[in-house]
């Protein structure tokens, strides 16, 4: 089984890409929506948050953890993995190097949550690829908002996406990285917004593939059980929405 979570919904979005990768994987997935949103939070707080969901989903049968969020990956990679050696545990880490290998104009924006800009993982991942580049870094905390509301496109979307994007196409931005799993839900409406010769990188594809190479729990019988502290029936009438999950166990978490 592998196991997957997020402060929320966002995290849904890599979880659909495991499953295309391996679709024969079992699936446990967690969304943390009553301690949500992480990005706003301490990373002490989230790296207790995550060292606790993932000793959950290992003790309910979980053999790959997969960190689908960048805030938890920042917060909490390093001591899960120490935590845990036997267990591949596999994070998010922005997009950076893609970018910068496919920017014309050597500028890329990267829009996260604050908390994910405070994490060691994205300075190293900006001084290893693109230091060369101009960097521009946006806290998005109400992009994160829209997608636990389940508003993915529409004027009220637009309203809120559209002046960050702007603020960086004028800065001379040709590629756009979605540094928060949430983002993923946001691709089509930032897409648009951005305009042809924009480059959106959305590093989900890249983090199932990386799954399906590490884990060794692909072989299983398809089965996904979609677990979520806070507001359960809301939780419910939210997932049908974000993916292929009509026929998916949902259950309280812890």
């Amino acid at each position: 089984m592998i196991g997957v979570f997020d402060s929320g919904l966002g995290g849904l979005s890599v979880l659909a890409e495991i499953r295309r990768a391996s679709p024969s994987a079992d699936l446990l997935y967690v969304a943390d929506r009553k301690r949500a949103p992480y990005g706003t939070r301490s990373l002490e707080e989230v790296r207790d948050f995550s060292l606790e969901i993932t000793d959950w989903l290992l003790d309910h049968g979980a053999g790959t953890v997969v960190v689908a969020c960048n805030t938890a990956s920042a917060a909490a990679l390093d001591d899960m993995r120490e935590t845990h050696p036997d267990v591949p545990i596999v994070g998010m880490e922005p997009a950076v190097k893609p970018a910068a290998e496919r920017t014309g104009t050597g500028v890329i924006a990267v829009f996260a949550t604050a908390a994910t800009f405070q994490g060691r993982l994205f300075d190293t991942t900006v001084h290893r690829w693109a230091e060369d580049k101009q960097v521009i870094t946006r806290a998005c905390p109400r992009w994160v908002e829209l997608v636990e509301s389940g508003v993915f496109e529409g004027p009220q979307a637009e309203a809120v996406v559209g002046p960050a994007i702007s603020e960086a196409i004028d800065a001379g931005a040709d590629t756009l990285v979605l540094g928060c799993t949430h983002f993923s839900f946001l691709a089509p409406t930032i897409a648009r917004l951005a305009g042809d010769g924009v480059d959106v990188i959305d590093p989900a594809p890249a983090v199932a593939r990386q799954t399906a190479r590490v884990s060794r729990d692909g072989a299983g019988e398809g089965r996904v059980t979609l677990a979520a502290s806070g507001d359960l029936d809301e939780f419910a009438g939210l997932v049908t929405r974000m993916g292929p999950w009509t026929n998916a166990d949902i259950v309280p978490y812890p």
